[in-house]
């Protein structure tokens, strides 16, 4: 088997492993929270993508990963990252941007993911998953986690602002949100 199709079977098989716990686990408990509460864990899972830094670790990638791809993905990862803990901090301290700032961290994150994709994929030719060194398991593994959590974001986001606007008495007026 390929270098590439063991890549893509592995992205495959990740999708379906995140898809069936957040399905029988996550979804269930999420339904339970109001939406504020059920962003924070979905958000803070993505404070940890600093690790994408790994790309530009000559020994944990091969010296002939593409920068074009490298580069993108490390720096798009960190800045994800810290808007995940801004965004974490504003929701769990009631700021009244907080959703505004959710939704920007989650379309940034989300785009990042997908652009890293369309390099690997088609943007950079003969792109080689063997490059990747260690770091092939983040692709394999934990952008399909990461995506999941996104599209649970996008989710839950309509029904935080609904939330929003109720507790508020309509629009023209804003709370904060407030999770304890």
């Amino acid at each position: 088997m390929s270098s590439f199709a063991v890549f893509g079977l592995s992205v495959l098989m990740s999708f379906v492993a995140f898809g069936l716990t957040t399905k029988l686990y996550i979804l269930p408990h999420l339904r339970s929270l109001p939406p504020d509460k059920a962003l924070v864990p979905l958000i803070l899972v993505h404070t940890t993508r600093f690790i994408g830094l790994s790309f530009l670790v000559p020994g944990v990638v091969s010296p002939s990963l593409p920068s074009a791809f490298a580069v993108p993905a490390a720096f798009g990862d960190l800045g994800a990252a810290v808007l995940a803990v801004a965004a974490t901090l504003a929701v769990t301290g009631g700021a009244t941007w907080a959703l505004a700032l959710v939704w920007l961290f989650n379309v940034w994150g989300t785009v990042d993911l997908l652009y890293g994709f369309y390099l690997g994929l088609v943007g950079i030719p003969g792109f080689d998953p063997t490059t990747l060194g260690a770091a092939f398991y983040l692709p394999t593994v934990i952008v399909p986690a990461y995506l999941v959590a996104h599209g649970l974001i996008f989710w839950l986001l309509p029904r935080a602002g609904r939330q929003r606007q109720t507790a508020s008495g309509g629009v023209g007026r804003h709370y904060s949100l407030e999770v304890h």
